[in-house]
């Protein structure tokens, strides 16, 4: 009976390696160009390698320089403070967005499409708009001094700090409309009899966002959280555009991917520097990402 039932069903011919054969081209493709490259990033790690040679063992001595590094501090410094005042615009804003575009009026899908614009440019044409949007005779300092609120052109692009925040508004803006996606479709789900049952007891917009809107969408922000981080902790083409190739005077707006740029590229690029370097930008990575998911766990419980 089971023979003539597989027989039936085309699967007498059906081997246990089947499955396997129509995951291996997305196996072996995971494999080359994510599992073997952090393999390697890791071996190189503990040698001395250079782009162009090869380099023997050195076993810590690489995360050592890292940990006594002053670069290397002052890009994790930069990295982390990226992350603490981006990460919490990219959670409420793009929420508070997505409250206000779902509103069903005329017109409202023209603002939709509008706010999701900059989400599908490139990031470089993003950069460029904003670097001549921000320098000293760009938009913002010309309409400033025309007004008379500055008399010298406010430092955007030509000091460190100010180059920092420049490129996390760049960050938020560009995230704004992507995010804003997320929370639509988290706030499509949440029943509009709890907002009407709240509208008659006399609660008004505002205690009904917060009241229901804000835990009914409470996964999808620490979602929101983890993604952003991750995003926030890898910058590096805001920093490009607006600062250059030194990333701001004296290197002060460096963040852990551009250190590793300028530290593993060019003829004396140092492979195995870099690749430590990376290695510890992936632990702090990870860490923000367990942490994400420990206060996704919790809020579950």
């Amino acid at each position: 009976m089971r023979g003539r039932a597989e027989a039936d069903t085309g699967l007498l011919h059906r081997t246990w390696w089947a499955p396997y054969l129509f995951l291996a081209p997305g196996l072996l493709m995971v494999t080359l160009f994510s599992l073997w490259p952090f393999v390697n990033t890791v071996l190189l790690s503990f040698t001395d390698a250079r782009i162009l040679r090869g380099g023997g063992f050195v076993g810590l001595d690489n995360y050592r320089r890292a940990l006594s590094d002053p670069d290397f501090w002052v890009a994790t410094g930069n990295s982390v403070v990226y992350l603490l005042v981006v990460v919490p615009c990219l959670v409420f804003l793009p929420l508070a967005l997505a409250v206000l575009v779902q509103t069903k009026v005329p017109g409202i899908g023209f603002f939709r499409s509008a706010f999701y614009t900059p989400v599908i440019a490139s990031a470089v044409v993003v950069g460029l708009i904003w670097q001549w949007v921000l320098r000293s005779d760009g938009l913002v300092n010309t309409v400033f001094r025309k007004l008379r609120i500055v008399s010298e052109p406010i430092p955007f692009l030509t000091d460190s700090t100010m180059l920092l925040v420049s490129a996390m508004i760049v960050t938020v803006w560009k995230g704004l409309g992507y995010y804003m996606v997320f929370y639509l479709a988290s706030l499509g789900n949440v029943p509009a009899a709890l907002h009407e049952a709240a509208a008659l007891d006399g609660a008004g917009a505002v205690r009904r966002f917060f009241s229901i809107t804000v835990p009914q969408v409470k996964p999808m922000m620490l979602l929101v959280g983890t993604l952003s981080a991750i995003s926030a902790l890898r910058v590096f083409t805001e920093i490009y555009i607006l600062g250059g190739e030194s990333g701001g005077p004296g290197g002060g707006a460096r963040t852990l991917p551009f250190l590793i740029r300028q530290v593993g590229l060019g003829f004396s690029g140092e492979t195995g520097y870099a690749s430590a370097i990376s290695i510890l930008l992936f632990l702090l990575t990870l860490v923000f990402s367990l942490l994400g998911r420990r206060l996704s766990k919790g809020d579950e419980s």
